[in-house]
């Protein structure tokens, strides 16, 4: 026997990703944008660290939003990161168990 497939969920769930300036509002979705969407945990990246903040506080009421403006998609959590920050922990001249740059200074 096949398994079955949701697809009503799975176009429910695309939705929520071109509709998103729609379902969160502009000013929202000009400083952030969801990233995936696995097992209910919506994973949302923010402009900056200080939207992440801003976000975080208000993440029941946005998931509340989120959940009533796009119907079928299974929204449980939310997560917010930050913008992508460089990373010191791996490079060309990576020494094991150094600190990054400021390992330099003293």
């Amino acid at each position: 026997m096949k398994p079955t497939r949701d697809w009503k969920k799975g176009i429910a769930e695309g939705t929520l990703f071109t509709k998103w300036s729609e379902i969160v509002g502009n000013e929202i979705a000009d400083h952030c944008e969801p990233i995936t969407l696995f097992e209910g945990k919506l994973t949302i990246r923010a402009t900056s660290t200080s939207w992440a903040t801003q976000l975080r506080l208000i993440t029941p009421d946005l998931l509340k939003n989120i959940r009533s403006r796009s119907e079928g998609a299974l929204v449980e959590e939310l997560n917010v990161i930050g913008p992508n920050a460089p990373s010191w922990k791996r490079g060309l001249r990576t020494i094991r168990g150094a600190k990054g740059p400021r390992d330099t200074y003293g």
